[in-house]
C-alpha cells in the first residue's frame, strides 16, 4: 500500500502551512485502523493539503496515493477519501470567478493549472469509482454517485450506470445520491439533458418510493427550472405526506465513534445531532434543491412552507424554518402567515424545532410583528428571576454591534455573549417593536450580563421604553475605565440615546473624559453622539464638547459639533469645526462625516453649501453621496442633488436607501426620481441580497427602503413636502 510513497521529494512541496513533509504520515493516517486516527488524518488533508478548497502541488502528488487507498477494499472509511477526491478534482474553472482575481505574484497565489492538472489526474484513474457504486460500504456507495458524475471522463457511460444501479440499489439515502448525480450530469453536459429530464419525469411518476419521486422531482425541476409544473405544490406536499405517513421510526444511532478534537469531527457531530431522532432527515436537502429550482416563484415557495409548518412532523416543520430563512433573505413577499406559523413553534416540546423558530424570528424586526403574541407568551413562561441571565459576557455588556459584524454568535473572548432561547425570544419581540418587551428588558438589565443586541434592540420601542434609562445609567456608571471600555459601553450609550436617557449625562461625561488610549476615538464618538441625542439636557457637557471641536479626529471633532449644536444651537464655532473638513486633502470618511454633520443641522447650515459642491464630483460615491443629501438639507438645491443621488442609486444599490431618505424630504422636488421609486418597490428580489451570505440586519434595510420609497412616492404623488 502507498507504492512509492518514499520517492515522493515532499520537503521540497508545499500545502497551506509551508512545506509538506507531514503530508506522508496523513496519507497513513487515513489506512489506519484506528477511526480516532483516521479521522486526524482527513481533518489535516482538508486542513492543509487541501485549504479552503485549494489545490497545491502537495496536492496533486497526493492524487495516485488517494486513488490507491480508494481502490483497497480493506481501507476503512472510504467514503471521506471519494469526498475528498471529488473536493479536489471536482472544481468548475469556468464557473469560478475567483481565479481570475488571484494576484500571481502575491506569496498565497495557486496557479489555476494545478486545478485543471488535479482534475485531469483524478479523470484519468476515474474507472476505480466505477466498481464502487456496488460496494458493501453504504459509506462509500453513497459517495461515489458524485465522484463519477463530476470526475468521470464518460458521462453517458457513467449515466446508464447510474440508472442501473438504481433498479438495485437498497438504501434510501444512497438511491438518493444516486438520482442526485443523475441530475448533475444533465447539468454538465448539454447534450444528455433533454433525455435525463424526461427519465426523471418519469422516475418521479413511476418509482414506488415517495422519497425517490421527490427526488426525481427536485432533480427534474434543477436541470429544467422553466419547466416547472403548475401543480409543484400540491404534487409536492402530497409526496411529504407519504413519505411521514411510511417512513419507518427514527433511525437507532450508529455505533459511537471516539471524539476527536478536529473541525471534521464537529461538524459530523453537529450533523448527527440534526437528524437524530428524524425519520427521514434526507428530505431537507431534496427541499432545498426544489426552492433552489423555484428561484423567483416565492408565493410557490411559501405556499410550500405553509404546508410544511402545518405537518404533524416537527423535523418538517424545522425544515421549513431553515428553508424559509433562505427565501425570505433574498426575496420580498407575504410572509405574515409564515411568521405567525413559525411563532407557534415556539412552544413545540421539541428544542430543536424552537431554537430554529426562534433564531429566524430574531432577524425579521418589523416582519416579526404576526408572531408578537407567541413571544411574549413564550416570554411569560418561566419569566422568574435569572431567567434571562446569559453566561459569557464580558462587562456587563456583550460584544458585537454597529461598528463590527452581525452580533450573533461568537464566544466570551471575541467579546460576545452566549445565545439562549430566552434572550433570543426577548430580541425577537424588541426588534419587532412590541413594548411588552419592555418589562422584560427591564428585568435582564438588573441581571449581571446582557446580550448586546437587546440594548441595540430598544430604538425601536418608542417613548415606553424611557422607563428603562436609569438601568441603563447604574449599568454605565458600574463599567470599568479599562481597555475593553468601548466593548463595554457602545452598546450601553446607544441605548441611553434610543431612550432620551438625559439623566445619565454624568455617567456619560464620565466615559468620555475617562477614555484610555485603546480605542478612545471610538469611545468619544459613541459619548458625544449620545449626548447629541439629548439635546439641551446635556447643558453639562458643553466645555467637553467645545474642547473636542479641535479634535484630530474628523469623526470625534464631527460628533462634538453634532453634539454642541443639539445643545446650543449656536453655529459659530460648529460651522468652522466641519468645515475644517470639508477641504482639498480630506480623506472620504473625513468628509463623509462634515456633510453628514451639516445635513443634521439643515438649513441653519445653509452658508456652509459652497463648501459641499467639490464633494459632488468626488470619484468616491460616498462622499457623492453625503455631500448631495446635505447640499439638500442646507441649501434646498435638488437641481444640483438629485442627479447625483440617482447616479448613486444605480451604482451601489447599498446606498439605496440614504438616497430614498433623502428623495423622501424632497418630496415634490424629487418627482423626477418617480420611475426609479416605482421600479424598485415593484422588484421581488432584495436590494441588499447576497447568495451564500447574509447579515443580521439584511432584511430590515431592505423593509426600510420600502417603507422610505413608498412615502417618497406619496409625497411626490401629493405634490407636498
Amino acid at each position: 500500500m502507498l507504492t512509492g510513497i518514499e520517492e515522493v521529494d515532499w520537503a521540497s512541496l508545499g500545502h497551506a502551512y509551508g512545506p509538506a513533509d507531514d503530508v506522508p504520515e496523513l496519507l497513513r493516517g487515513l489506512a489506519s485502523a484506528d477511526p480516532a486516527e483516521r479521522e486526524t488524518a482527513l481533518d489535516g488533508m482538508y486542513g492543509a493539503v487541501h485549504h479552503q478548497g485549494d489545490v497545491y502541488d502537495s496536492t496533486l502528488a497526493c492524487i495516485p496515493f488517494l486513488l490507491e487507498l480508494v481502490a483497497d477494499p480493506a481501507v476503512q472509511d472510504r467514503g471521506c477519501i471519494v469526498e475528498l477526491l471529488t473536493s479536489i478534482g471536482g472544481i468548475e474553472l469556468d464557473d469560478d470567478e475567483e481565479l481570475d482575481e488571484l494576484d500571481p505574484d502575491d506569496e498565497e497565489f495557486i496557479p489555476a493549472a494545478n486545478y485543471a492538472m488535479a482534475a485531469a489526474a483524478i479523470a484519468a484513474g476515474a474507472d476505480v469509482f466505477l466498481g464502487l457504486v456496488s460496494d458493501p460500504d453504504p459509506e462509500v456507495r453513497l459517495a461515489a454517485p458524485c465522484a463519477l458524475a463530476s470526475l468521470h471522463p464518460e458521462p453517458a457511460r457513467v449515466l446508464t450506470l447510474l440508472r442501473e444501479r438504481l433498479t438495485v440499489e437498497r438504501d434510501t439515502e444512497v438511491r438518493l445520491a444516486l438520482v442526485a448525480a443523475v441530475g448533475r450530469i444533465a447539468l454538465r453536459h448539454a447534450a444528455l439533458r433533454a433525455e435525463t429530464v424526461d427519465w426523471l419525469g418519469w422516475l418521479a411518476r413511476a418509482a414506488q418510493d415517495p422519497g425517490l419521486r421527490l427526488a426525481a422531482l427536485a432533480q427534474r425541476a434543477r436541470c429544467a427550472p422553466g419547466d416547472i409544473p403548475d401543480d409543484i405544490v400540491p404534487w409536492v406536499t402530497g409526496l411529504l405526506e407519504e413519505i411521514r405517513t411510511s417512513a419507518p421510526g427514527p433511525t437507532a444511532p450508529g455505533a459511537e465513534r471516539a471524539a476527536t478534537p478536529t473541525l471534521i469531527g464537529q461538524v459530523r457531530e453537529l450533523l448527527e445531532e440534526h437528524a437524530a431522532g428524524r425519520p427521514a432527515p434526507w428530505t431537507e436537502e431534496l427541499l432545498r434543491t426544489l426552492h433552489a429550482a423555484l428561484d423567483d416563484r416565492v408565493d410557490d415557495r411559501i405556499a410550500l412552507i405553509l404546508a410544511q409548518l402545518r405537518s404533524p412532523d416537527w423535523g418538517q416543520r424545522s425544515d421549513a424554518i431553515w428553508l424559509c430563512g433562505g427565501l425570505i433573505r433574498i426575496w420580498r413577499g407575504r410572509y405574515e402567515e409564515v411568521v405567525r406559523l413559525v411563532g407557534a413553534q415556539l412552544n413545540d416540546p421539541e428544542p430543536r424545532l424552537r431554537e430554529a423558530a426562534t433564531s429566524f424570528l430574531e432577524r425579521l424586526f418589523e416582519l416579526g410583528a404576526p408572531a408578537a403574541d407567541a413571544l411574549a407568551a413564550r416570554l411569560a413562561v418561566g419569566s422568574g428571576p435569572g431567567a434571562g441571565a446569559v453566561p459569557g459576557g464580558v462587562g456587563g455588556v456583550g460584544g458585537g454591534g454597529p461598528r463590527g459584524g452581525s452580533g450573533f454568535g461568537g464566544s466570551p473572548q471575541n467579546g460576545f455573549v452566549g445565545r439562549s432561547g430566552r434572550d433570543g425570544a426577548l430580541l425577537a419581540l424588541a426588534r419587532a417593536g412590541d413594548t411588552r418587551a419592555v418589562p422584560l428588558l427591564a428585568r435582564a438589565l438588573e441581571e449581571r450580563e446582557v446580550r448586546r443586541e437587546l440594548l441595540y434592540a430598544m430604538d425601536g420601542l418608542g417613548p415606553s421604553a424611557a422607563v428603562l434609562a436609569p438601568l441603563l445609567r447604574r449599568r454605565l456608571a458600574e463599567v470599568e475605565l479599562d481597555e475593553r471600555l468601548y466593548d463595554r459601553t457602545a452598546p450601553l450609550l446607544y441605548a441611553l440615546a434610543a431612550v432620551r436617557g438625559s439623566q445619565a449625562v454624568p455617567e456619560v461625561l464620565r466615559v468620555l473624559r475617562g477614555a484610555p488610549a485603546n480605542r478612545r476615538d471610538w469611545v468619544r464618538e459613541s459619548a458625544l453622539r449620545t449626548l447629541a441625542a439629548f439635546g439641551p439636557a446635556a447643558q453639562e457637557a458643553v466645555p467637553d464638547m467645545r474642547g473636542l471641536l479641535a479634535a484630530e479626529s474628523a469623526t470625534v471633532a464631527t460628533a462634538a459639533a453634532r453634539a454642541l449644536w443639539a445643545a446650543e444651537g449656536d453655529l459659530g464655532e460648529v460651522l468652522t469645526a466641519l468645515e475644517r473638513w470639508l477641504r482639498p486633502g480630506a480623506s472620504g470618511a473625513d468628509w463623509c462625516s462634515a456633510a453628514q454633520a451639516l445635513g443634521e443641522i439643515g438649513p441653519a447650515a445653509a452658508s456652509a453649501a459652497p463648501a459641499l459642491g467639490p464633494g459632488l464630483a468626488s470619484r468616491d460615491l460616498w462622499v457623492r453621496v453625503r455631500s448631495a443629501a446635505a447640499l439638500w438639507r442646507v441649501s434646498g438645491d435638488a437641481a444640483a442633488a438629485l442627479p447625483v443621488l440617482l447616479a448613486a442609486w444605480e451604482e451601489n444599490r447599498h446606498a439605496r436607501v440614504d438616497v430614498a431618505e433623502c428623495l423622501a424630504e424632497m418630496g415634490p422636488a424629487a418627482s423626477g426620481a418617480q420611475l426609479v421609486i416605482l421600479t424598485e418597490l415593484t422588484r421581488r428580489r432584495r436590494h441588499n441580497a447576497r447568495e451564500g451570505a447574509s447579515g443580521s440586519h439584511d432584511i430590515h434595510l431592505d423593509e426600510k427602503l420600502l417603507t422610505v420609497c413608498r412615502a417618497a412616492l406619496a409625497r411626490m404623488e401629493r405634490g407636498a413636502f
